[in-house]
């Protein structure tokens, strides 16, 4: 007879939808051991506890049920506080679904359908994709993440979320590979790990993802060739699409479709009753009715008619209802999905019912090319001081023409964009337009220029006077500057592009040169090269060879960093040209640096140190002290990599003697963990730990986690080479949590050591 561990293990692996193989696998232990636990129930060896539960998603518990029940020991005591009170949750598990909605109605049916696609791939043991379609404002997303809450524990690797933005009244449809990168982002890759090309994100995600159980949800999406990209490959993992689109290609391949209609009459009329009471409810049903009737039974409709009711507890239904009758104009956008729902008389009546300020608000908001805007861009888009920004978005807020998606960050549903862009340009002359978008577009160059000054002062460019009514941003560290980027760059892409496609050319090349020093510290190459050869066509069209020279260079070296090194080549040859042919020198030495990094790249570490000494030599002849002690490190890398390892001690102590005057404790890293690998080779083992340990010191203190794990290993070599296995083993160790964290492959490098 099983036993009690035999029978809970054999019953949650087949929940989770795991054979003994897979389990194996993913627990790190033998299919024999697996076998035997759910046959003789034997104690499994202490580390299995742990990782058995981990493999399996157990709650914390179901994990105390696992230690409780296995089998008596003399030690049984011991292992249970051990496996009970040690456990944490595992790294890498996305939660990202938002709130289920408030007040749900209805919709049974439709529950019903999406628990059988959940049913019908527990059976399979496939992955399974279901779309669910309909006209805007009627609640697929409502319906999506009601559902997505229900069946959560059933996916215990995680939920996965993204609005794809297929309808945005701004045309900025999400590319898929920006979602692929976020999914990336959030399954915890580092972002070197991540390939450029939209093909191979897609490969690595579905990699990732293969032998998970995960909740995939795409929200609003604009039809099948934005999804595929996006859709897991393997068993365990369920697809939910949101879309106005049939998405008839995704049926084509197999996925389920539910099309969501209206709510029924009675569905209505049950959300009404629980957004105002079902007294209030009661005591008005013709009123009710008709109030039904003229938001044509669509959920977003309804709930702004109820929020304003709720604001205006005097107002009766009666009235309402009437009010309603009355507006004359029609929001035209649903045609052809369903010409029937009418919802501008709605948007109309809540837009009328605002403050002064509060309707100006809303119409330039309309004019935000982005999905989102944080209180303080929009204190910028209004020319407002910030509290008296915030005090009319919570206005807005209770009105439900705006949504507070997270703290701090407030997004129009796109049909209330579109109204409030026609509100816009109804209500605002294009002076005040024009002004509003300049404003905005002023808010994120001035913000990115700051957090930008933050990371490195390398080639700044001088901005005209702030504009009036412009409020950037501030941030304390570069911590703080780093963490708005990741937040804002997709914005900040965005508005490079607006700027440009609206002939702003001056300000599109700003922002994204501006924006360069963020893009390359989170290694977003391929957002950077996009916005940079944006800013090479804006300065062809300036007609300013100095710009065309700074974005020939930084786009060579982005397109180098993301593995297109021929196009690298001609664009820093180009840049080259341009800066010999204007004489300057500063501009030619940046240059040899990139080149000094595509060549090492390319693993020429000879031309690589013929470009990092033509830019030490330019750097001193122009007095640059900063790009002097770069070009030292740089120069003492290639000669350590050419075995040259006292020349390339003596460029280090140079350039940190320049260092330790103006500053930037990152390079001073650098150049110390450059010299402690010169003396290793050299067999000053001493002298060489005493240059890691420094290196490390600086690099835990800025948060450099990866240059801390590289310093590591290279400390573990020069305690092996000295014959002290064990501090070399923690050196080691230490460095490998590290790795297997950021998903480096370097880690295997590593573990091969150990």
């Amino acid at each position: 007879m099983a036993t009690p561990l035999a029978a809970l293990l054999r019953s949650w692996r087949e929940r989770s939808l795991l054979s003994q193989e897979q389990l194996a696998a993913r627990a790190g232990v033998s299919v024999r051991t697996i076998r035997r636990l759910e046959t003789e129930g034997t104690r499994p060896h202490g580390d299995s506890v742990r990782l058995l539960a981990e493999a399996l998603g157990l709650s914390d518990a179901e994990r105390a049920q696992f230690t409780a029940a296995l089998p008596h020991s003399e030690n049984t005591a011991a292992t249970v506080t051990a496996a009970v009170t040690g456990l944490v949750p595992a790294a890498g598990v996305p939660r990202q679904l938002p709130a289920a909605p408030r007040h749900f109605v209805g919709r049974a049916g439709e529950l019903k359908q999406l628990a059988g696609v959940l049913g019908e791939a527990e059976t399979q043991g496939s992955a399974v994709v279901t779309a669910i379609t309909g006209s805007a404002g009627v609640g697929k997303t409502a319906l999506a993440l009601r559902w997505g809450h229900q069946m959560a524990e059933k996916f215990p690797d995680g939920h996965l979320y993204v609005n794809l933005r297929g309808f945005d009244p701004g045309g900025e449809v999400m590319d898929p590979s920006v979602a692929v990168r976020a999914f990336l982002d959030a399954l915890e890759l580092p972002p070197q790990r991540i390939p450029a090309d939209l093909d191979a994100q897609a490969a690595l995600y579905r990699s990732v993802l293969s032998g998970r159980r995960m909740l995939v949800m795409l929200d609003n999406a604009r039809d099948s060739t934005q999804v595929r990209p996006l859709l897991p490959g393997t068993a365990g993992c369920l697809t939910v699409v949101t879309s106005r689109n049939q998405l008839t290609g995704l049926a084509a391949d197999g996925a389920h479709v539910l099309n969501l209609d209206l709510l029924s009459t009675m569905e209505a009329r049950e959300l009404l009753a629980r957004r105002l009471g079902p007294d209030r409810v009661a005591a008005e049903e013709q009123a009710v009715d008709t109030i039904v009737t003229r938001c044509a039974r669509l959920p977003l409709a309804l709930a702004i008619v109820t929020a304003h009711a709720n604001a205006n507890a005097q107002l009766s239904l009666s009235a309402l209802a009437a009010q309603l009758g009355e507006a004359a104009e029609q929001l035209d956008v649903l045609t052809g999905d369903d010409p029937g729902t009418d919802v501008r008389a709605v948007f109309s009546w809540s837009y009328r019912a605002l403050g002064s300020e509060a309707t100006r608000m809303f119409g330039l908001l309309g004019l935000n090319p982005a999905p989102d805007i944080t209180a303080p861009a929009a204190a910028s888009l209004v020319a407002l001081p910030l509290p008296r920004t915030r005090t009319l978005l919570r206005e807005l807020t209770r009105a439900s023409l705006l949504g507070e998606q997270t703290p701090g960050r407030y997004v129009l549903h796109d049909l209330l964009k579109i109204y409030a862009a026609e509100r816009a340009q109804a209500d605002c002359s294009e002076q005040e337009r024009t002004a509003a978008l300049r404003r905005l577009l002023n808010h994120y160059l001035y913000t990115t220029d700051g957090g930008s000054l933050l990371v490195s002062r390398q080639d700044p460019i001088v901005l005209p006077e702030i504009a009036a009514g412009v409020m950037p941003e501030a941030f304390a560290d570069e911590a703080e500057a780093l963490a708005w980027f990741d937040a804002e760059h997709r914005h900040v892409l965005a508005w490079v592009q607006r700027a440009y496609v609206a002939g702003l050319d001056d300000i599109a090349w700003q922002l994204a040169w501006t924006a360069r020093v963020l893009w390359a510290r989170r290694y977003r190459w391929r957002e950077n090269a996009t916005a940079q050869g944006i800013a090479l066509a804006a300065a062809r069209r300036l007609d300013d060879r100095h710009r065309l020279a700074r974005s020939h260079r930084h786009l060579g070296l982005s397109l180098a960093k993301v593995g297109r090194h021929d196009d690298a080549h001609a664009e820093l040859n180009r840049a080259m040209e341009l800066y010999r042919e204007f004489g300057d020198r500063s501009g030619e030495s940046y240059v040899h640096i990139s080149l000094c990094e595509l060549y090492e790249a390319e693993g020429d570490y000879a031309l690589a140190l013929g470009h990092a000494q033509e830019a030490l030599a330019l750097r001193r002849t122009i007095g640059d002290r900063d790009g002097e002690a770069k070009a030292l490190n740089a120069v003492g890398w290639c000669l350590t990599l050419l075995g040259r390892h006292e020349e390339a001690i003596d460029h280090c102590l140079q350039g940190l003697a320049l260092l330790e005057e103006i500053g930037f404790p990152e390079h001073q890293a650098h150049t110390w963990d450059t010299m402690g690998c010169a003396h290793h080779h050299l067999g000053h083992h001493q002298r060489a730990i005493d240059c890691f340990t420094r290196s490390l010191d600086i690099y835990r203190v800025v948060g450099h986690t990866a240059m801390v794990a590289f310093t590591l290993d290279h400390l573990g070599d020069t305690h092996h080479a000295m014959g002290d296995h064990d501090a070399a083993r923690r050196a080691w160790r230490a460095a490998l949590v590290i790795l297997d964290g950021l998903d480096d492959p370097r880690a295997g490098r590593v573990r091969a050591k150990l």
